[in-house]
């Protein structure tokens, strides 16, 4: 699986990124056919507490699934989404069963 990431209006660290390709590389252990993870973070600048924007987008063979979440830090919102794709690719994959 190919993983891109994109930080928007900022630069992001490299320990940050080696946290990104773990946890995304554990979705491989749920189904082994997704072609590419594009990973976008984001500054939210909203008031007073900056929100930190996490968006997933997994290619899949004949589908895209997509996912995004908002906390005050990357990794939590990392963590959340990652969880939702897990569920996510569980279906998918359920669904390509059924066919």
């Amino acid at each position: 699986m190919k993983i891109i990431t994109q930080s928007v209006h900022f630069d992001a660290d490299q320990k940050l990124l080696q946290y990104i390709e773990q946890k995304i590389s554990t979705l491989e252990h749920y189904f082994q056919r997704i072609i590419q993870a594009d990973v976008i973070l984001k500054l939210e600048n909203t008031g007073r507490i900056k929100g930190k924007t996490v968006e997933v987008k997994l290619q899949v063979p004949g589908d895209v699934i997509y996912i995004s979440d908002k906390k005050l830090k990357f990794e939590a919102a990392l963590d959340s989404v990652v969880e939702k794709l897990k569920r996510k690719v569980k279906q998918y994959k359920q669904q390509l069963r059924n066919r």
